[in-house]
């Protein structure tokens, strides 16, 4: 093999796996940090025992109202889809229909796509520029 050919698989090597690379890494940076843990323990004394309690109490108080306040948000939602199944229209266009808008845009499955098109590609040429040279050669 020559130089040139040398450095030419080289280029294909990373540039194949910079494509293999790049989703990995976003994926690993979409993660959450970790949480800070708790450097020194002392022992609780009294008031420390009854602000404990109080918290104890008002998250209690707090996971209850949430739960009266869910359960109200059921009932209302629930009222709401009857109305609005009486009130529907029948069939597709008297419905108005329009596309559901996506909340992901793709970018990154179609970048990830027509990059291994073009390696697939590139690998395909190099491979019949090879055969042909061998033909001309041998």
């Amino acid at each position: 093999m020559s130089r040139h050919l040398h450095l030419r698989f080289a280029v294909l090597t990373a540039v194949m796996a910079g494509a293999m690379l790049v989703p990995a890494s976003a994926a690993v940076a979409s993660g959450t940090t970790p949480a800070p843990s708790a450097t020194a323990t002392k022992a609780p004394t009294a008031a420390d025992k009854a602000v404990a309690r109080k918290k104890a109490e008002d998250a209690k108080a707090e996971a209850a109202k949430k739960a009266r306040l869910a359960d109200f948000a059921k009932a209302r939602k629930a009222k709401a889809a009857a109305d609005a199944a009486q009130k529907a229209p029948r069939g597709g266009v008297a419905a108005g229909e329009a596309p559901v808008a996506n909340a992901g845009t793709g970018i990154t499955t179609l970048a990830g796509s027509a990059t291994g098109a073009l390696l697939l590609a590139g690998a395909g040429t190099f491979v019949l520029r090879r055969r042909s040279a061998e033909r001309r050669n041998g």
